[in-house]
C-alpha cells in the first residue's frame, strides 16, 4: 500500500469523493461526509513516527490497526500530521481521538490548510484576532517546552490559535468550523497533550466535494467577454469571483460600456480597489491579498448602490440615480485599459460569474462570446516558495553554510515583509571571525553595518517605509572590492561602498535574531529582533531550501513557523472608530484619535459631555462647548453655546440669520422666502431637541400694511416649515398652539382688531408686530419662512427667527432608587460586541452591590461595588475571566454621587471613577474579540437576586444610549423612580454665600444672600459710576422678594460684615456710606494718599473713629477687594491678599437705627462733617462690584431687581464687567440684545439691526466693520486714560470742586460700558477654531457671527 504513487491514489480519492458527494446530494444531506476514512496510506504524512506501527496511515478515527493511531518519535511542538484529500475539498468539521488503548491524546491543536502542500494558512475564527490561545515556547538547545496557560501580552506573538482536543484516548471531540474551508491538504499541529502520556492522534475531517472553474493568467494573458447585442440595462446585477496571486498589483476585471457605466476591480498595494466612473472616488477593501491564498470578491448592484465584499468584509457604496444600473458592452479579465490600469494580473481566477454567466466556463468551452488572449491554462499552477514567519522577539534561524564564498564575489539576498520599523534581518561573521556584518531595519529603512577590529565601522542605508506590510527584496553583493546594498531590485535605492577588506558569506548565517543567552559567542544582536516573514533566501545567487530545516535535517530555530507567512493586517478590520487612523506593529495596533473628538484605545469614547446640563454639573459657566449628544454613538460633537442661568441651563444653536431682517418686494409680486441653515447637523438637532425637557424659538413679524396669516377662513398668506429634514408646513405663529392659524394675540384675545387673530392681519398703516415663542418640539427648528403680503404699495415688513434654545436634559437626571438587595430592573440584551462603554452615577450608603450584569453562554459583563472603596469591572469574551479594579482612598458609600465610566474594546478594558486616573488592562493581541451576550440586562441586581445594589443610579448610558430607568422603575416593585439629595454632591458648586436648593431633578443655587449672580453665584455684579451716580438702599422698609434678606424698620447693629471690590483713579473718593436716623454712620473712602479709610461714628456726640489702612496706591485703576468686619469694638480690614489689619473702636459699639446705604454720590450730606460732606457731594467715578453689607446686596438689587427692591438710583448706572479681574477698564465694548416682545401697535418703525437677505457675506462685512470700530474706540479710550493720568501726575490728585460742589471737567472718567443679557450668547462671539478639531467642526465655527444692534466690539 505504501508503494502506491500519489498520482494513482489521487485519482481514486477524487472518484471516491465524487461518489460520496453525489450520494449525499441525491439524498439532500448537508456537507458533512467523512473525508479521511476512505483515503489510502499514501495520503498521510507526518513529521516523524515513533515506530512503523505508529505511522500516520494509522491515524483514522475509530481504527485500531497498528498501534492504534499516530505518535511521533518525540513529543514536542515541532511535530505535525498531514492529510492529502486528493483534490480541493469543502471542509466543514474536524474530529480528533487519542491513540487506542493508551494514555496518549492531544488536549489542544492547531489546524493548517493548503492547496499545494506548501504555503500553509492557519485556521482562524472570525470572532477573534486570534482565538483561545496556547503558549508554545520553543528552545533550540535541548527539547521544547510547552504551557497550557493563557498567553500574557509579552508572549502573545508566540501564541497559536488553539482548538480543544481530548480528555481521554477513546472519546471523539468534533469541532465544527465557523466557516467552511476550501483546501486539498490538512495539517494538524499538536500544541498540548496529556502530561502523563505523549502525543497520540486519530482524526477525521468532514465535508464534501468542491467544483470550480479555474483559469491561470501569466501576467500577459487575459479573457475578453463581449455581451450579446440587445438591451443590456440591468437594475439588479452582480459580479463574483475568487482569485489568488503572488503580486500586489494588477487589473482583475474591467467592465466597460458607456463612459458613465464602467467598473474596474484591481489590486494596488495588496488591496482591492473598486474604480467607478470618472468623478467618483475609488473604494478600497481588503489587505494582504497577494499572499497566494484564495480570496473571494463580489459586487452586487442593489437599488441605489453597490455592495462590495472581499472575504468577510463588506462595504456599501451609494450611487447617483444615473448609475443605478449596469450597461456594459464587454468585460475584460486579467487586463485593463486606460490610465487607471495597474497592468496585467498574474495568478489564478476561479468561478468568475458575471450576471449569472460563468465566464471561465464559457472560455473553457470556447464560447464565441469569450476571446482568449495569450497563454491561458484552465488549472491553477502556482509557484512554490517556502516562507517562514518570525513570530516573536525570541525568533531566529541558524543556517550552516557548507562552503565558503569565493574570495572575489559574495552575495546574500531575501524577501521580507513586516509592520515593524526595526529588526535584525541577518548577521554573519567575516572570515577568520575578524568582524561581523549586520543587515537590519531601523526607522523603516534598511541598514548595513560592518564592524572589523581596528577599523572604523562601515555603515550604509537604503530604502524607506519598508514596514508597510508589502514584500520587499534585499540583496547584499560584494564583488571585487565593491560593496552594494539594493532594496526592491534597486527601485528602493542602492547604497555603495568600497571597503578595504574582504567580505565573504560563510560559516554560520543567522536570520531574524540570535539564540538566547549562552550563545553569544556564535551570534550577537545589538538591535531588535525581526518579527515578520521572509522567503526566497539566496546565498551566492543559489536558493536555499528550507524544508530540510523544518524536517530537522539542517540548522536549528526557535519561535519560527516554516512554510507559511503568518502576517496579519490588524488595521484592515477598522477597529479604530470615529475616523481614527490605525498604525500597527507585528503584534498589535494603535489608533491615532487626534482631531476626532474621541479618545481611548480605539477612539470609542467621546471627549466631550453630552449636554450643557452635564457641563454645568462639572462646575462650568456660560460659554461655547463641544456637545456630543450621543457620546460614543455615530453623531459627532458640535460647538454649541451653553447659557447657564440661575433658573435653567440653555443650549443655544444659531443659524445663518437671527437678525431682524427687512423685506424687499420680490420681482413679479411673488412670495418671499427665507431658509435657515443651522450650525448643527440634522441628527444633532434632533438629538438635542429629543433629550431636552423644553425647547423654544422666537418667531416675530413687524408689519405695516402687510398681512400675516389672514382670516382663519381666508387664503393663507404666509407660513413656515419646521421639524426634521426640510420640515412640515405650519400655519400658526409664535405664541399660539399648532394648527390654530393664530398669533399669540388671538389666543389671548387682545389683537388690535378682534376680527383677526393676528395684529398684522388688521392691515393698518402704522407699525405693529406679532411675536412669540414656538415651543412645540415636534415642529422645531424653523427651517424656512414664506411671507406673502409684501408686494402691495406701502407694504413693509421685517421678520426675525431667533436661535433654537433648549433646556433640561432628560437623560442626565433619569434615575432610579433600589431599596432592596433583591430588586432590579431588566432591559433587552446589551449589544456591544466589539466596543462597549458604560457610564452612570451612583450614590449609596451600602458597601457592596452589583450595578449591572449581562450574561451569555460563556461570556458575561458585570460592574459591581466590591467594597466601600473598590469598584470592579469583570467580563469574559472567550479568553477567560478578566477583571479591572479601581480602588479609592475615600469611601464610596458616603451617600454622594460618584461617576463610573467603563469601556471594553478589542485593545483594552478601562475603568474610571470620578476624576481619578483610569485603571486599564490590555486585551490579548490574538484573542477572542466579540462579547456575545444573550440574557436580559440586569440593572441594580443579578439574575440570581443576590448581591443586589441598594441606593441610587442615574444617567445610565450604554454605548451612548440612555436607559430609561425612571420609566422602568415606575412598573417594577422595589424600585422607585427618581432620586433626591443632589446638594450633598453639588452644593460646593454654589459660591459666594450661594445656597444649594434641592429640586426634583437637579439642583439650583439660591444667590439671594450673595452679591453675585449666575448659575453658581459666581458672576460679579458690577457697575460703572459717574460723578452724579447715586444708589440708595433703604433699610426702613420691609423687603419682599428682591433678592435680599428681609430686615425690619428699626435696625440696630452690633456687628457688620462688608465686602466690595472697586476700581478707580480718583482720590479722595467716597466708596460707600451707611447712615442712620441718629446721625451715626459708617463711611468707606479713599483718602488723598490713595489709601483706604474706614470712619465709624457710632456716637453722635463724639468724633468719628478713623481706621486707616497701610496698603498704598489703591487709586491706580486696578481692581481691589475690601473686606470689613466688626464685632462690637473690634474691627478688621483686609485688602486684596494683604495681611488683615485689626483696629479697636473708642466710641459706642452699637450702630443704631440704620436707615440707608448709599453708593456713589450721597444726596443728603448736610449733617456730615465738612470733609466727608465734600466727598459725599462729589460722588464716585469708577467701578464698584460685589457689594455686600451683611446679607444686603444694594448694587445687585439696583441692577437686577430695581422694581422689587427698596432702592433708588439717580444718575447714570450701567451694568459692566469692570469688576472682573480679567477686564480691561480702558477698552470695553458694548453688547445689546434685541428680542421681540409680543405686543400690539407701535408708533415707530422697528429697529433693524442688520438688513440681511440670507447672505453670509453681508454678515461678514458687518462683522469686520464693527470690529474695526471697536478697535478704534479701544485705542481712543486707552489714549484718553494715558493723557488723563499724565495730567493728574502734573496737577496733583486732589479734586477741585466747583461752586456747586461738583468736580471740574478735567477730572471726568471715561468708561465705555459693556452690557448683555443672559438669553443669548454675546454678539460676535466667534472663536478661532482649534486646529485639532475635525474639519466639519472647524467650519461650523466660521458661520456668520451673531450681529447685535450697536455692537462696537468683538470680545476675545
Amino acid at each position: 500500500m505504501e508503494l502506491w504513487s500519489k498520482e494513482v491514489w489521487g485519482i481514486i480519492a477524487r472518484v471516491a469523493l465524487m461518489l460520496l458527494s453525489s450520494s449525499g446530494a441525491a439524498r439532500g444531506e448537508p456537507c458533512r461526509r467523512p473525508l479521511v476514512s476512505a483515503l489510502p496510506p499514501a495520503a498521510f504524512s507526518s513529521s516523524s513516527r515513533a515506530s512503523g506501527s505508529h505511522g500516520p496511515a494509522f491515524a483514522k478515527l475509530n481504527r485500531r490497526e497498528g498501534a492504534g493511531g499516530w505518535s511521533p518519535l518525540s513529543s514536542d511542538p515541532y511535530q505535525w500530521l498531514e492529510v492529502d484529500l486528493g483534490g480541493r475539498t469543502r471542509i466543514t468539521a474536524v474530529a480528533t481521538q487519542g491513540r487506542y488503548g493508551s494514555s496518549d491524546w492531544l488536549t489542544s491543536y492547531q489546524l493548517m490548510f493548503s492547496d499545494s502542500g506548501h504555503n500553509w494558512k492557519q485556521y482562524r475564527q472570525e470572532d477573534s484576532i486570534g482565538s483561545p490561545l496556547t503558549c508554545v515556547v520553543l528552545h533550540p538547545e535541548g527539547g521544547p517546552s510547552r504551557s497550557s496557560l493563557w498567553c500574557h501580552k509579552k508572549d502573545m506573538s508566540t501564541c497559536l490559535q488553539a482548538l480543544p482536543g481530548n480528555t481521554n484516548a477513546d472519546s471523539v471531540v468534533q469541532h465544527k468550523l465557523q466557516h467552511p474551508v476550501i483546501a486539498r491538504h490538512v495539517r494538524l499541529l499538536p500544541l498540548d497533550w496529556n502530561p502523563h502520556g505523549r502525543i497520540g492522534l486519530r482524526l477525521e475531517t468532514y465535508g464534501c466535494s468542491y467544483d470550480s472553474d479555474v483559469v491561470s493568467l501569466d501576467g500577459r494573458s487575459s479573457l475578453l467577454f463581449r455581451s450579446s447585442p440587445g438591451p443590456r440595462r440591468t437594475p439588479a446585477a452582480s459580479l463574483s469571483l475568487a482569485f489568488k496571486t503572488p503580486r500586489n498589483s494588477g487589473t482583475l476585471v474591467q467592465a466597460e460600456g458607456r463612459s458613465e457605466h464602467s467598473l474596474t476591480l484591481q489590486l494596488q498595494g495588496g488591496r482591492l480597489l473598486l474604480l467607478l466612473p470618472k468623478g467618483r472616488r475609488p473604494v478600497s477593501l481588503g489587505s494582504l491579498l497577494d499572499d497566494q491564498h484564495w480570496h473571494h470578491v463580489s459586487v452586487e448592484l442593489r437599488g441605489d448602490g453597490l455592495n462590495l465584499t472581499v472575504d468577510s468584509s463588506s462595504l456599501w457604496v451609494r450611487l447617483p440615480p444615473r448609475l443605478a444600473h449596469w450597461d456594459h458592452a464587454q468585460v475584460s479579465v486579467g487586463a485593463g485599459r486606460g490610465l487607471a490600469s495597474r497592468g496585467h494580473f498574474r495568478g489564478c481566477v476561479e468561478n468568475l460569474v458575471y450576471n449569472g454567466l460563468n465566464l471561465v466556463q464559457l472560455a473553457e468551452k470556447k464560447d464565441q462570446r469569450v476571446t482568449v488572449q495569450g497563454d491561458v491554462t484552465f488549472s491553477c499552477a502556482e509557484p512554490v516558495s517556502v516562507a517562514m514567519t518570525f513570530t516573536s522577539a525570541q525568533s531566529f534561524l541558524r543556517l550552516p553554510l557548507a562552503t565558503e564564498a569565493p574570495t572575489t564575489e559574495a552575495s546574500v539576498g531575501l524577501h521580507f515583509r513586516t509592520w515593524n520599523e526595526a529588526g535584525l534581518l541577518l548577521t554573519f561573521d567575516l572570515p577568520q571571525r575578524e568582524g561581523v556584518v549586520w543587515l537590519y531595519l531601523s526607522g523603516a529603512r534598511l541598514h548595513l553595518q560592518i564592524h572589523k577590529a581596528g577599523r572604523a565601522p562601515l555603515e550604509l542605508s537604503a530604502g524607506s517605509a519598508l514596514n508597510d506590510g508589502q514584500w520587499h527584496s534585499m540583496e547584499l553583493v560584494s564583488r571585487r572590492g565593491h560593496l552594494s546594498v539594493a532594496v526592491d531590485g534597486g527601485e528602493g535605492a542602492t547604497a555603495h561602498a568600497s571597503p578595504p577588506f574582504l567580505i565573504a558569506v560563510g560559516g554560520q548565517l543567522f536570520l531574524g535574531g540570535c539564540p538566547a543567552e549562552g550563545s553569544r559567542r556564535l551570534c550577537m544582536n545589538p538591535f531588535e529582533a525581526f518579527q515578520g516573514c521572509m522567503r526566497l533566501l539566496t546565498v551566492h545567487n543559489q536558493p536555499l531550501d528550507l524544508i530540510p530545516v523544518q524536517q530537522a535535517l539542517m540548522g536549528n530555530y526557535s519561535h519560527l513557523q516554516i512554510d507559511m507567512c503568518g502576517i496579519l493586517d490588524r488595521c484592515s478590520q477598522s477597529h479604530c472608530e470615529h475616523g481614527g487612523s490605525c498604525r500597527q506593529s507585528w503584534s498589535n495596533f494603535h489608533c491615532n484619535c487626534s482631531g476626532t473628538g474621541y479618545g481611548g484605545a480605539t477612539c470609542h469614547s467621546s471627549l466631550y459631555e453630552q449636554s450643557c446640563e452635564a457641563y454645568k454639573h462639572r462646575g462650568n459657566t456660560s460659554g461655547y462647548y463641544y456637545i456630543d449628544v450621543d457620546g460614543s454613538g455615530p453623531i459627532g460633537a458640535q460647538l454649541m453655546y451653553c447659557n447657564m442661568t440661575e433658573d435653567h441651563t440653555w443650549t443655544v444653536i444659531q443659524h445663518n440669520n437671527t437678525a431682524l431682517t427687512t423685506l424687499r418686494p420680490a420681482p413679479g409680486g411673488g412670495r418671499l422666502s427665507a431658509h435657515f441653515e443651522y450650525a448643527s447637523q440634522d441628527d444633532q438637532l434632533a438629538a438635542v431637541i429629543g433629550q431636552s425637557q423644553h425647547c423654544e424659538q422666537e418667531l416675530s413679524y413687524h408689519c405695516r400694511k402687510s398681512r400675516l396669516l389672514n382670516t382663519p377662513d381666508g387664503p393663507l398668506l404666509s407660513w413656515w416649515a419646521g421639524g426634521p429634514g426640510d420640515g412640515q408646513v405650519q400655519t400658526y405663529w409664535g405664541g399660539a398652539p399648532p394648527g390654530s392659524q393664530q398669533c399669540s394675540c388671538g389666543l389671548q384675545e387682545n389683537c388690535v382688531d378682534p376680527r383677526h387673530s393676528c395684529n398684522c392681519d388688521a392691515d393698518r398703516g402704522e407699525w405693529a408686530h406679532d411675536s412669540g415663542l414656538l415651543t412645540h418640539k415636534q415642529t422645531l427648528p424653523v427651517r424656512s419662512l414664506v411671507l406673502g403680503d409684501v408686494h402691495r404699495p406701502g407694504s413693509e415688513g421685517a421678520y426675525r427667527v431667533g436661535p433654537l434654545r433648549c433646556h433640561g436634559d432628560k437623560n442626565v437626571w433619569n434615575a432610579a432608587f433600589f431599596d432592596q438587595e433583591t430588586s432590579y430592573l431588566h432591559f433587552p440584551t446589551f449589544h456591544g460586541e466589539l466596543s462597549a462603554d458604560v457610564s452612570f452615577l451612583f450614590k449609596t450608603s451600602s458597601s457592596s452591590g452589583v450595578f449591572l450584569e449581562n450574561l451569555g453562554i460563556r461570556d458575561f459583563l458585570r460592574i459591581e461595588l466590591c467594597s466601600s472603596t473598590e469598584v470592579l469591572l469583570s467580563f469574559d469574551v472567550g479568553n477567560g475571566p478578566t477583571e479591572v479594579a479601581m480602588t479609592t482612598a475615600f469611601p464610596l458609600n458616603d451617600d454622594r454621587w460618584h461617576h463610573v465610566r467603563a469601556e471594553r474594546n478589542v485593545r483594552e478594558a478601562s475603568l474610571r471613577l470620578d476624576e481619578l486616573p483610569a485603571a486599564t488592562r490590555e486585551a490579548p493581541a490574538d484573542g477572542h474579540i466579540h462579547l456575545q451576550l444573550n440574557s436580559q440586562l440586569f440593572i441594580g441586581g443579578t439574575a440570581s437576586r443576590q448581591r443586589g445594589f441598594r441606593g441610587c443610579m442615574r444617567s445610565l448610558r450604554l454605548n451612548g444610549v440612555t436607559l430609561d430607568l425612571e420609566g422602568r422603575a415606575g412598573i417594577t416593585p422595589g424600585v422607585q423612580a427618581g432620586c433626591s439629595g443632589h446638594c450633598s454632591s453639588y452644593g460646593s458648586l454654589c459660591q459666594n454665600r450661594g445656597r444649594c436648593v434641592e429640586r426634583t431633578s437637579s439642583f439650583s443655587c439660591d444667590c439671594s444672600s450673595s452679591a453675585h449672580s449666575g448659575a453658581f453665584c459666581d458672576r460679579e455684579v458690577s457697575a460703572s459710576f459717574k460723578s452724579g451716580t447715586s444708589v440708595s438702599y433703604a433699610f426702613n422698609e420691609v423687603i419682599g422678594s428682591s433678592g435680599s434678606s428681609s430686615v425690619s424698620s428699626d435696625l440696630d447693629l452690633r456687628a457688620e460684615n462688608l465686602s466690595l471690590s472697586f476700581r478707580s483713579l480718583q482720590s479722595p473718593a467716597l466708596l460707600l456710606f451707611v447712615g442712620s436716623s441718629r446721625r451715626e454712620y459708617l463711611a468707606l473712602l479713599l483718602n488723598q494718599h490713595d489709601m483706604l479709610e474706614v470712619r465709624y461714628r457710632l456716637d453722635s456726640s463724639r468724633a468719628a473713629d478713623i481706621l486707616r489702612s497701610k496698603v498704598p496706591n489703591l487709586a491706580d485703576g486696578h481692581l481691589h477687594a475690601v473686606v470689613l468686619s466688626r464685632r462690637a469694638a473690634a474691627a478688621s480690614v483686609q485688602i486684596d491678599q494683604n495681611p488683615k489689619e485689626d483696629f479697636n473702636l473708642t466710641s459706642d459699639v452699637e450702630f443704631n437705627s440704620v436707615r440707608s446705604l448709599v453708593l456713589g454720590r450721597v444726596p443728603d450730606s448736610a449733617e456730615l462733617d465738612p470733609e466727608l460732606s465734600r466727598l459725599a457731594s462729589v460722588g464716585f467715578t469708577g467701578c464698584l462690584s460685589g457689594v455686600l453689607f451683611n446679607s444686603v446686596s444694594p448694587l445687585k438689587a439696583a441692577l437686577l431687581h430695581p422694581d422689587t427692591s427698596p432702592v433708588v438710583v439717580t444718575g447714570p448706572l450701567v451694568q459692566s464687567i469692570c469688576g472682573s479681574t480679567s477686564a480691561d477698564p480702558h477698552a470695553a465694548g458694548t453688547r445689546h440684545h434685541l428680542s421681540g416682545q409680543s405686543g400690539s401697535v407701535g408708533t415707530g418703525q422697528p429697529e433693524v439691526n442688520a438688513i440681511r437677505r440670507d447672505s453670509a457675506l453681508i454678515g461678514g462685512v458687518i462683522a469686520v466693520a464693527v470690529f474695526v470700530t471697536a478697535s478704534a474706540l479701544a485705542v481712543a479710550a486707552r489714549l484718553l486714560y494715558r493723557r488723563k493720568a499724565t495730567r493728574r501726575r502734573r496737577e496733583g490728585k486732589t479734586p477741585k470742586p466747583d461752586d456747586n460742589g461738583g468736580s471740574s471737567e478735567e477730572h471726568k472718567e471715561y468708561f465705555i460700558q459693556e452690557v448683555w443679557t443672559e438669553t443669548e450668547p454675546p454678539c460676535f462671539t466667534v472663536k478661532k477654531p482649534a486646529e485639532h478639531r475635525p474639519a466639519e467642526q472647524r467650519a461650523s465655527q466660521l458661520l456668520s457671527p451673531v450681529v447685535c444692534r450697536d455692537c462696537t466690539r468683538t470680545p476675545s
